[in-house]
């Protein structure tokens, strides 16, 4: 709640959480949609007095060696079309969890294009953001060519966003847009999570 309010966000992508104990609201947004069968707890809190949710979707990708040894995570897209109650815009956000180190690049490459395919298959031709955990903490240029050329964009955080140990730190946390305009994503001073919180604003790029 204190990670809302103290940052005033319009919509929250959580990542790894109980989604068993999840309240209905935190602060001034109300959730949206959440994993429910999935170890990754993905859940997305908007702002009801901004948004109205017109529609959610979990989308499952290809499945790493990790998944299919240890624990299913099949969901690992939340997908969210959102309508501005004041401007009568409409807009794709989503919460995306790539597959650990243990798997490839190219795996992860795959997973990225199915959960922009998924965003997609909500609403076609909207601005859309896709925010998480994208576990691609290296070449990550040869990453950022490849969406340029199916139409996203790849913005990278302004620091590290994985803490957990002292002789490791990298950039893991990105977000992917097609629509908007992102300045900057900023990362927020750590907690509970061995990943440091992502804060970014994002504003439809006006044709």
């Amino acid at each position: 709640m204190a990670l809302s309010e103290e940052n005033d966000v319009d919509v929250l992508c959580l990542q790894e959480a109980d989604t068993t104990d999840l309240p209905p609201g935190v602060g001034h947004l109300a959730l949206a949609d959440a994993t429910r069968s999935n170890r990754l707890g993905l859940a997305v809190y908007t702002r009801s007095d901004k948004y109205i949710v017109k529609a959610t979707k979990l989308v499952s990708v290809h499945k790493s060696l990790h998944d299919r040894v240890l624990a299913p995570a099949h969901e690992r897209l939340l997908a969210v079309h959102l309508l501005d109650r004041e401007t009568g815009r409409e807009v794709l956000v989503g919460d995306f969890h790539a597959a650990p180190l243990t798997a490839s690049n190219k795996l992860r490459r795959k997973q990225i294009a199915a959960a922009h395919d998924g965003m997609r298959s909500l609403a076609m031709h909207l601005p859309a953001l896709m925010v998480g955990d994208f576990n691609y903490p290296w070449f990550i240029n040869g990453l950022e060519r490849r969406l340029l050329t199916s139409g996203y964009t790849l913005t990278r955080t302004t620091e590290p966003t994985y803490v957990r140990y002292k002789f490791f730190s990298g950039y893991f946390d990105f977000v992917t847009s097609t629509g908007f305009t992102i300045d900057r994503v900023d990362v927020l001073p750590a907690g509970a999570s061995d990943h440091r919180p992502i804060s970014l604003k994002a504003h439809i790029t006006e044709e």
